[in-house]
């Protein structure tokens, strides 16, 4: 098992206009794929792989709600492909090489990502 202390960034959609005009959100994801790939290298992933995308819980939610919606599954946008696209981007330079993976988004107090290796499929 492998725990990042770093909060997740989807990948956005990107156009031309981002190489003359940065946005907020593809600044926070060119940081986050450089921070990630200096944290973990694409042979630290296991050939088969869950990983496990923790979302930190909104500051405005009270006590209450965060209580209760801790490790309860992310069910809003971001999509957790935008998340796995983001991660492997980060760590392979080819990510077609990847043949087996899951990808999981949880609400956390703090955001992190896990990474687990999981049983490759053997018939």
């Amino acid at each position: 098992m492998i725990q990042l202390t770093i909060s997740p960034v989807p990948k956005p959609r990107m156009t031309q206009l981002d190489r003359w005009k940065k946005r907020d959100r593809v600044d926070r994801y060119w940081q986050y794929k450089d921070t990630l790939s200096s944290l973990l290298k694409a042979e630290d992933v296991p050939p088969s792989y869950h990983v496990i995308f923790v979302i930190p819980m909104p500051r405005s939610w009270s006590n209450k709600k965060r209580k209760a919606m801790l490790y309860q599954p992310h069910k809003q946008r971001p999509d957790k492909d935008n998340y796995e696209k983001a991660f492997l981007d980060a760590l392979f330079e080819d990510d077609s090489a990847v043949w087996d993976g899951r990808a999981t988004k949880i609400w956390g107090y703090e955001g992190s990502i896990i990474i687990l290796p999981i049983q490759p499929f053997n018939p």
